[in-house]
């Protein structure tokens, strides 16, 4: 009887374990839904279509239209010079149009600025085109040259730096080569150019150059500046100024570093003859 208990306790248990392995495997069979989908019928009627309408499009140029309307409500001496700069730098001759296109000042738009600019000394108008005008007219070095061989007195620098765009680098080139003599006046504080004419020689008398040479100049240059200007002449040196800026610093000068030198001298040969007391025995 037990025997057969068992048996039947081990057949419920094969039961159940049969069932729960059939309940495993449907659970991980895909499940096939009917497909319900259906195709959606093509509408036969389609609706009119909305006509496109062009986007807005503003402008991507507002900071250069900005730029330009700065410019043109500037004041009148402002926008002159704008454009005598340009012509300056082209050294061409301009229509208002092409000076308009570079620029952004409109000459024929504006009746102020054409007037001035006209009348502009530093402008030359034929009519039809405005261009950049110098006091001197020169094309080259050969016309520099010869300008200057002109005005033996001395020609300011500045009359002729705007001539042409290299004028100052053939001033230095006709300075390195001995043709002309390139100085500042001390008054004015510019710069004078003189030719040097090597057919101009001067000839000195002997007794000219002897009286140059004997005549004894102060030793003090505060001497020296007052005899200038009792004759009328600027010294470049002040003497007395720089004297006196010495004190207020503290700098030493020549007469103090003197004196200090000759005590110098005065403790060294006290020393030196200090160990040679034979030197001094009667």
């Amino acid at each position: 009887m037990a025997l057969q208990e068992s048996l039947n306790k081990f057949k419920q248990q094969q039961e159940k374990c049969q069932s729960t392995l059939t309940s495993i495997a449907k659970l991980n069979a895909p499940s096939r839904a009917p497909n319900s989908h259906k195709k959606a019928p093509a509408s036969t009627s389609s609706a009119p279509a909305k006509p496109l309408t062009p986007a807005v499009k503003f402008s991507n140029d507002t900071e250069r239209l900005q730029h330009i309307n700065s410019i043109r409500k500037s004041p009148v001496g402002a926008q002159i010079k704008r454009i005598v700069t340009y012509n300056k730098w082209t050294r061409q001759p301009l229509t208002p149009l092409q000076i308009n296109e570079a620029t952004y000042v409109d000459i024929n738009g504006n009746k102020a600025v054409f007037d001035s600019l006209k009348n502009n000394q530093k402008v030359s108008y034929d009519g039809r085109c405005f261009s950049y005008k110098s006091k001197h007219d020169l094309k080259g070095k050969d016309n520099l040259l010869t300008l200057i061989r002109k005005h033996p007195e001395g020609l300011p620098v500045v009359d002729v730096k705007d001539a042409y765009p290299t004028v100052l680098e053939d001033l230095q080139a006709l300075k390195g080569s001995g043709q002309v003599w390139l100085l500042s006046n001390m008054d004015s504080q510019e710069d004078i150019v003189y030719p040097n004419d090597p057919k101009a020689v001067i000839k000195v008398d002997v007794d000219l150059k002897q009286l140059f040479r004997s005549i004894e100049l102060p030793r003090d240059m505060m001497d020296i500046e007052k005899d200038l200007q009792k004759n009328g002449m600027k010294p470049a040196t002040n003497t007395a100024k720089r004297k006196a800026m010495a004190e207020v610093y503290g700098l030493p000068t020549n007469k103090t570093k003197k004196q200090k030198k000759q005590r110098e001298i005065g403790k060294r040969t006290k020393l030196t003859n200090r160990h040679m007391p034979e030197l001094f025995k009667d």
